[in-house]
């Protein structure tokens, strides 16, 4: 699931490189028609519905899964959703909101979003978070731990230093120097997450 820009080229070379590890990928046009925004405030118009309203997201996310599944090769017992920065807080709400996926995985996303209900959710969780991200300061951080905790869902949290909001995504710093964002590509974290998320995706499909 993209960032906040839409479906732009880099979710659709991610899923390409998960592809190319063996799985049957989709990348998610969660805005629909192929929206993409030209600047931060036009992507803010577009993603706001989907913070106010997480049913919608995850109603969306799971009409995907459905057409995944119709794939000749899908493995239908084996699912999971990652997303990147908008992308990642929308698969943790679809988890926390009970959406049949094996595994989420959220890379640099925002944590404020649904409250999570004892027993609701399925999925194991992995955050791959920016130890610099100042989109995501330590309270959300702490908060979301904790209500995960109090239901006794199954996540794992991991903290890369120095890295900031969007680390992975290698047009970040373009974006950072075009809209003045606190952002910066951050290889060592880009390629310590992707491993992260591939020994997870092994454990959550054994």
């Amino acid at each position: 699931v993209h960032e906040w820009w839409g479906l732009t080229d880099y979710p659709r070379m991610r899923a390409r490189q998960l592809a190319q590890l063996g799985y049957l990928a989709m990348a998610v046009d969660m805005y629909g028609n192929g929206k993409v925004a030209a600047n931060p405030e036009e992507a803010q118009n577009m993603a706001t519905p989907f913070y106010q309203n997480p049913q919608e997201a995850q109603a969306r996310l799971e009409a995907a899964l459905a057409q995944a599944r119709q794939h000749p090769h899908a493995d239908t017992s084996k699912t999971a959703a990652i997303g990147y920065c908008f992308g990642g807080t929308m698969v943790l709400n679809a988890a926390k909101l009970g959406s049949d996926f094996d595994g989420v995985v959220s890379f640099h996303g925002g944590l404020e979003g649904v409250t999570p209900q004892k027993g609701k959710t399925k999925a194991q969780m992995l955050v791959l978070h920016g130890g610099a991200d100042s989109f995501v300061p330590q309270a959300q951080v702490d908060a979301f731990r904790k209500s995960l905790d109090s239901v006794g869902a199954s996540y794992s949290f991991k903290v890369y230093d120095s890295a900031t909001h969007a680390f992975t995504n290698p047009d970040a710093d373009k974006n950072a120097k075009q809209f003045g964002m606190p952002i910066k590509y951050n290889g060592a974290a880009d390629t310590a997450s992707w491993n992260d998320m591939k020994a997870f995706l092994q454990q959550v499909f054994q």
